[in-house]
């Protein structure tokens, strides 16, 4: 089922003369503006991997994959019923977070027909208590009624591999590592490591050498 947020999203990209939910070789497009796609993905950017390769075949794709900076969780009594509770989520989103989704990704970025497109976007989420027991303590004791778009702070655009570089511009030596990466960002290593991969498989670092167990970067020219 479609949410607000993705409804809003669409609205927004849509503007004045695009058309909305066209079929296009078996697919189905969220926005199409003269000539160009529009793809709105909340969820996962592995999910459309397949389609977007296959578009960029013959079309001009613009890619758009929110981050949610600010998440507040409405709490209803069940479904459609009454609110019981409001409450900010302690978990930020940053654009850091793009390089989680661009490890599935990266044999599709970057193309010459390819724009990425990330709004930093504050929402509601609305839930109601789910079904049954939970048997295991990671499953979620809610389900997700809607997400509704409060606020876009801005936009990042990302069509070469110098967008790319760009998001991870911080204080670090000349070749780094995963560990250089992760103090200069304040980030754990692991995440480093994952960004690194990305960095690596889409031409925007290579490795150059190794520092004991750990691979050496460069960054590449454009």
């Amino acid at each position: 089922m479609e949410t607000s947020l993705h409804r809003d999203l669409k609205s927004l990209y849509a503007g004045d003369g695009a058309r909305t939910e066209v079929t296009l070789r078996n697919y189905r497009i969220d926005v199409v503006d003269r000539g160009r796609l529009v793809e709105i993905q909340h969820g996962g950017l592995a999910a459309i991997r397949d389609k977007i390769r296959r578009l960029l075949e013959e079309h001009d794709v613009t890619v758009v994959k929110p981050i949610v900076r600010r998440r507040l969780l409405v709490k209803c009594k069940k479904q459609g019923g009454r609110v019981v509770e409001r409450r900010l989520s302690p978990k930020r989103g940053t654009t850091l977070d793009l390089f989680d989704e661009l490890v599935h990704f990266t044999h599709v970025f970057p193309h010459e027909r390819l724009t990425i497109e990330v709004p930093l976007v504050d929402i509601e989420e609305w839930r109601f208590p789910g079904h049954g027991r939970r048997r295991r303590w990671r499953q979620r004791d809610h389900q997700v009624e809607d997400q509704k778009l409060v606020a876009v702070h801005e936009t990042l655009r990302l069509r070469t591999t110098s967008d790319l570089k760009a998001l991870v511009d911080c204080p670090m030596p000349r070749p780094f590592h995963t560990g250089h990466l992760a103090e200069g960002l304040g980030i754990q290593r692991w995440i480093a490591q994952r960004i690194a991969y990305c960095l690596r498989q889409t031409g925007a670092a290579r490795p150059v050498g190794k520092q004991g167990n750990a691979l050496l970067y460069e960054f590449s020219d454009e």
